[in-house]
């Protein structure tokens, strides 16, 4: 089986982009919650109105293109298989209540795949940008202009004194979550996360894990989001974020040194542990999988591995999530036949590294 057409087309083209401090910072992401006035909200509206609201933007919006990020296209969700979606959730393109939840949910998504416009969620649309890295200043900025650009063809619910009208009145105000996907290994490794969540949760930010709330930390994955939408302008939501983000950022440098100074064979040892199971297993299981990956990035970053590109682990972290193993399946797979496929891309994708670094020493 060749692999090559699948890694080619299967990444959005900003996950493969470097972003600042993209050793640590995986992405940085901006979303919008908005509703159209004349509609009722989501939670009580009809299946006719939902159904309009998705003609709309249909007619509207698909097949348009906005700036750089290309032509829009509109996705159904009745109209997508389950496997489908499931990778759209991956990829976090959409959300898993949009994926499940939503029998009149619908996406407009770009054809670079930064951005997202979910439509019939908890909300009528959800506006999302996605950046590389900590960008979220330049993703707020992106976010307002495409927003603009919305509103130029429909009307937003919006009140004087309390902003953005929204279903749920935890993101009245500006409507606006921004959040960042970070790799905090040595923080974990530490034991250090264990303190450090509950303080920063007293700060009105929220961390969660890999797909958002009540998902797993996989691979020591973590988001930090606000929590606090109302009383506080867009700018200043997210200067608070990136401030904490910062500190993160220095915190995790600082046991990443520690470990090092203190547990460096032992550090190591994992890392090249990691590295030997993924690149022989025959089975891998998606957990342990991501925590292997984990093992390794940390280990591209601190210089024990050389050959290998750290997009190549942010490519693998998704690729080997059950949605896109069933997807280039062509159906469904049992657990055991995805723990299986699992470990034949990982080894293919290895090895396809190597040969590329190969081919630049000669």
């Amino acid at each position: 089986m060749s692999f090559e057409k699948f890694f080619n087309t299967a990444v959005s083209s900003w996950m493969s982009q470097e972003g600042p401090d993209s050793d640590i910072v995986l992405s940085s992401r901006i979303r919008l919650a908005r509703n159209i006035v004349d509609f009722r909200f989501p939670t009580v509206f009809s299946s006719e109105e939902a159904q309009q609201i998705v003609s709309l933007f249909e007619q509207t919006f698909a097949h348009r293109s906005y700036h750089s990020v290309g032509r829009f296209e509109l996705l159904k969700m009745s109209e997508l298989q389950p496997i489908e979606k499931r990778v759209l959730v991956e990829k976090h393109l959409i959300s898993p209540h949009l994926a499940e939840d939503s029998p009149f949910g619908a996406c407009l998504l770009s054809e670079n795949e930064e951005v997202s416009i979910m439509i019939n969620e908890e909300d009528h649309i959800r506006i999302q940008c996605l950046f590389p890295g900590l960008q979220l200043t330049e993703a707020l900025e992106a976010a307002n202009e495409l927003d603009d650009w919305i509103e130029e063809h429909v009307n937003y619910a919006f009140d004087e004194k309390l902003g953005y009208l929204t279903s749920c009145p935890t993101n009245v105000g500006t409507g606006m979550r921004a959040s960042v996907m970070m790799h905090l290994p040595a923080l974990v490794l530490t034991q250090q996360i264990n303190r450090i969540i509950p303080a920063i949760n007293q700060l009105g930010l929220v961390v969660r894990g890999t797909y958002g709330e009540g998902s797993e930390a996989l691979g020591n994955i973590f988001q930090i989001s606000n929590q606090i939408t109302l009383g506080k302008s867009e700018e200043d939501i997210v200067e608070d974020l990136q401030s904490i983000v910062k500190q993160l950022i220095a915190q995790e440098r600082m046991a990443r040194e520690a470990l090092v100074k203190t547990l460096n064979i032992k550090l190591e040892d994992r890392v090249f542990r990691s590295y030997g199971i993924l690149a022989n297993c025959r089975m891998i299981e998606s957990k342990e999988a991501a925590q292997c990956l984990s093992d390794v990035r940390l280990g591209i970053d601190l210089g024990y591995i050389k050959n290998i590109s750290r997009n190549i682990l942010n490519e693998l972290m998704i690729l080997t999530q059950p949605g896109f193993l069933q997807q280039y399946a062509g159906g469904a797979l049992r657990p055991e036949e995805r723990d299986v496929r699992r470990a034949a891309l990982i080894r293919e994708r290895l090895k396809m590294e190597e040969r590329k670094n190969m081919e630049g020493d000669e």
